[in-house]
């Protein structure tokens, strides 16, 4: 499931999947399919693997998402239910002679964007989360969301009724990327760098494993553990995005842009997922590091 955002417009079908803003997708984890060859013990070369990563691509099926397990030395494809046992099975005839090299996972749900800090941020027709609040170096107020919220968006509002302006979005990386700012022209919001009661102090790329945190507008907080970095996910309707960090924690609509975060370290931003908080998932979240480097912008 792509996490959507809550109202979308009429007239932009891929809109139509957006839910979540500021705070989070939705944890699960995966159910693994083994599949059983003898390929099992073999070892695929840096370049097999990287062959096998392009396979996927270049079959460009919606609801597949991607990475290179370094400890099983494969490439893992997680699909959503909406892909058939047939475009498996036209993945792996793809990767032709590398297509040991696949290991197939199923995940509930269906791969979405997200849109719905963790506060609820408003467009003209869609909600999102906050991610992160952050300073240029002028000291000028700004904060990120999804890329895929910013997309098409002007203005944004602190309320569904829009009578209390935010700002203006300022920049917009979507898709490749699904980062987005907005510079405050509110100057009487209270601009504050916690997510939750989390003061926020740093950012950093976290390793697999690493026990993080999300926090969106429609789920509120979720944990949930890293299971994969430069992960690619197809969306659907040419909506490729890649260099992103996958997770169990959890997300609904309305939680994309929310941030991804563990302590006082910022890690991300909710792109999209599958599932709910009810069942679990597999979600998807834009690395901050990358969104702070291209705008020159710091949290605080």
């Amino acid at each position: 499931m792509r996490i959507k955002r809550t109202t979308p417009r009429s007239g932009i079908a891929r809109r139509t999947r957006l839910i979540a803003v500021a705070s989070g997708l939705v944890a699960a984890a995966a159910i693994a399919v083994p599949n059983a060859s003898a390929s099992d013990a073999t070892t695929f070369s840096a370049a097999q693997l990287s062959t096998a990563s392009d396979s996927v691509l270049k079959a460009d099926i919606p609801g597949t998402a991607w990475a290179v397990d370094s400890k099983t030395n494969r490439v893992v494809v997680t699909v959503d239910n909406t892909v058939t046992p047939a475009e498996i099975t036209q993945i792996k005839q793809r990767a032709g002679g590398n297509s040991g090299a696949l290991t197939i996972k199923h995940t509930p749900g269906r791969f979405n964007k997200l849109i719905s800090g963790g506060d609820a941020i408003y467009a003209s027709s869609w909600r999102c989360s906050l991610g992160f609040n952050v300073q240029d170096s002028s000291g000028n107020y700004y904060f990120l969301t999804a890329g895929h919220c910013t997309d098409g968006a002007g203005t944004w509002w602190a309320n569904s009724s829009h009578s209390t302006t935010l700002g203006s979005t300022a920049g917009s990386s979507f898709p490749g990327n699904d980062y987005g700012i907005v510079r405050y022209t509110n100057s009487s919001v209270t601009k504050s760098g916690m997510v939750g009661s989390q003061d926020i102090t740093s950012a950093a790329t976290p390793s697999v494993g690493t026990t993080v945190y999300r926090r969106g507008s429609t789920t509120g907080t979720h944990s949930g553990r890293v299971t994969a970095l430069n992960a690619t996910v197809n969306y659907g309707g040419g909506d490729i995005v890649s260099g992103l960090i996958q997770t169990t924690v959890c997300a609904e609509p309305g939680d994309s842009g929310g941030p991804l975060y563990g302590g006082t370290t910022a890690y991300g931003l909710t792109s999209g997922g599958s599932g709910d908080c009810t069942s679990g998932g597999t979600t998807f979240f834009q690395p901050v590091t990358e969104a702070l480097s291209a705008y020159g912008v710091h949290v605080y």
